[in-house]
């Protein structure tokens, strides 16, 4: 087995197919040069502590050396041939394979705009390093813009109000999250932010970087620092070299089979049954699928998406992924939002661990009448 990408979704896909009883080859090949780590402690913990790199780990060194899992760090796939089920490497090398997973993950984006280079990005170990060293040697009261509204920049500008700066998070958006989260929440979120110290502009576009400033219509909007968190990009370059199909992602079915024989996706840049999800807890459950699926096993249903964040230091956890609701409405004083459609949930937000979040969750993929989470949350 060739797991291509050194992120969650693989480590899941290997200690699935170890624990399942594949006794054969298993390689991962990561492009980074530190073994496969979870990433949003980089946002989190990490921004706001300087967690050491191996409380950040998905696994620990000497785990894949148990197993038998062969590490290939510090390397990139350069091309796949999905008739002969080889992968060459841009190295030079050649590993062959039987079943693949393509678990690449994707990239942050730049901003469209002139001087985008002023403007650190947040998705690596070494990035969250940097932009951590870059904090601290401002000090006590420093200006920061944070570009996008949305979990990155919330997080970020939350880490770094944490550490004695002043961010000010700018949106292009009338909401933060892009109003994808309703009104209710961003409107909790935005109280939060305020009393942690932190400026948030909605409806605001940066539209030119320097060194010293974000335009933002005819204003210059000073800062010590900037960062920019407006999305990613789905790494899908290998796969469409490889003659797969690619929309927003590598396309799978339900059970994450890519278009080629032989191949499947996970993670971030899969975008399974129509469906792509950008955080842990998909690239989690999406390589532990694949690997049943590649094993030949019955494959579970997808799980509702399970996305977590932090605003201000408070914990929230978003359970599903509504695309329309007709009432957003707070429950057990304010810390349970429920998303409801036609008085069922479709859509749940919970904050500081209120409720049993598992529990919430089978709630939302039953699409259970709000009666059951209200009994939930007066447990």
């Amino acid at each position: 087995m060739l797991l291509v990408g050194g992120g969650v979704a693989s480590v899941r896909c290997a200690r699935t197919l170890r624990r399942h009883g594949f006794g054969g080859s298993i390689v991962l090949v990561g492009a980074e040069p530190t073994p496969p780590y979870n990433r949003p402690p980089l946002s989190k913990e990490l921004l706001r502590d300087d967690l050491p790199d191996d409380l950040v780990l998905a696994e620990p060194e000497a785990w894949y050396e148990r197993r038998g899992i062969g590490l290939r760090l510090g390397a990139r796939v350069a091309g796949l041939d999905t008739g002969a089920r080889t992968a060459s490497l841009e190295n030079g090398g050649t590993i062959g394979f039987e079943r693949c997973l393509l678990a690449t993950g994707a990239e942050p984006r730049t901003l469209p705009v002139a001087g985008a280079e002023h403007a650190l990005l947040l998705r690596t170990l070494v990035d969250a390093r940097r932009l951590r060293r870059s904090a601290v040697a401002l000090g006590d009261g420093a200006a920061v813009t944070v570009v996008g509204g949305g979990f990155i920049g919330v997080e970020v500008a939350s880490g770094l109000a944490a550490l004695g700066l002043r961010p000010t998070i700018v949106e292009m958006a009338g909401e933060l999250w892009g109003g994808t989260l309703g009104g209710e929440l961003a409107s909790w979120a935005r109280a939060r932010l305020a009393d942690a110290g932190i400026t948030v502009r909605l409806g605001a576009r940066v539209t030119e970087l320097t060194e010293s400033s974000a335009l933002i219509g005819n204003q210059h909007l000073e800062h010590a620092l900037c960062v920019a968190g407006i999305g990613v990009r789905p790494r899908t370059e290998l796969a469409e070299a490889a003659g797969m199909a690619v929309e927003d992602g590598i396309v799978t079915d339900v059970e994450h089979r890519t278009s080629a024989p032989s191949i499947w996706a996970a993670g971030d840049v899969a975008r399974m049954d129509g469906r792509r999800v950008e955080h842990w807890h998909s690239a989690r459950d999406g390589g532990e699928r694949a690997a049943l699926s590649m094993l030949g096993m019955a494959v579970p249903p997808p799980r509702a998406s399970w996305v977590f964040s932090e605003v201000a230091g408070t914990l929230i956890d978003v359970l599903g992924d509504a695309r329309s609701w007709d009432e957003e409405r707070w429950l057990f004083g304010g810390l349970v939002l429920a998303y409801l459609d036609a008085k069922r949930v479709v859509q749940v937000a919970i904050i500081d661990s209120a409720v049993p979040v598992e529990e919430a969750r089978a709630i939302v993929e039953r699409a259970a009448p709000l009666s059951e989470l209200v009994a939930l949350t007066a447990v």
